[in-house]
């Protein structure tokens, strides 16, 4: 019994010798067999959209002579402003405070430290509005209450999933046209692709057009905005294997 178990022993160990060698045969002809050449293709597509949401920056600014009365006033009339946003049919998701501040006005004299004169205060909110047929009006309406500050606006599209897909595809397209070429040139041709990166997406926002139109009726104009049409973009770098 005992010389049978060290017999049974070797003949295992060398059962699993050709299986091991058979193993890494195997791989070193795959490896050999690898044939092919690498192509690295960087394409651009866009997709044009006519924006349909707009935002801007709108609020009051106000002075005074101590910290507390610039504030009050601030609050008074932001309270009238932040009224006539609502009356607009804006939601209140689409409200968003951006930022209150506070700080001293100062008056220089040479050889003199700075003093303080007054105090100034200002409050601004986001809004979105999600017609832009009625963004003029908005806008006039924000002045008419009491807004002294008024900026943008700048336009986006609100669901610019379906563009974005679409810019996709035509890049994709381009890069998958550009390899053929190239594989035509090489005398070979596209075996697979290897890789797909999509270096990010852009939205360039259109400066805004804004005009007021003039009428002959004694009514004063309403503010007039054009959101134009703008490009989404997507930027892709794909990598084809090349071979006979």
């Amino acid at each position: 019994m005992r010389s049978i178990r060290p017999l049974a022993l070797s003949l295992a160990l060398a059962a699993l010798v050709p299986m091991t060698l058979h193993a890494q045969a195997t791989s070193q002809a795959a490896i050999a067999s690898s044939d092919g050449t690498l192509l690295s293709v960087s394409a651009e597509a866009s997709s044009k959209r006519v924006p349909d949401v707009a935002t801007i920056s709108t609020g009051v600014v106000t002075r005074g002579t101590d910290a507390n009365a610039a504030m009050r006033d601030n609050a008074n009339q932001m309270a009238k402003v932040m009224a006539a946003i609502k009356a607009s049919g804006i939601a209140e998701r689409d409200i968003q405070t951006s930022g209150v501040n506070l700080n001293p006005n100062y008056t220089y004299t040479p050889n003199k430290p700075p003093k303080i004169n007054g105090y100034e205060a200002r409050n601004t909110v986001s809004v979105k509005v999600r017609d832009i047929g009625k963004l003029g009006k908005v806008m006039d309406s924000l002045v008419a209450a009491g807004a002294n500050d008024l900026n943008g606006p700048s336009f986006e599209v609100d669901k610019p999933d379906e563009a974005y897909d679409e810019a996709r595809r035509g890049a994709l397209e381009k890069a998958q046209a550009r390899a053929e070429m190239y594989a035509k040139a090489l005398g070979l041709r596209v075996r697979r692709i290897v890789s797909i990166d999509e270096s990010g997406s852009s939205f360039p926002r259109p400066m805004p057009m804004m005009r007021t139109m003039a009428m002959a009726a004694p009514k004063a104009a309403d503010t007039e905005v054009s959101p134009g049409e703008t490009s989404l973009s997507a930027h892709l770098n794909v990598v084809f294997e090349l071979g006979r």
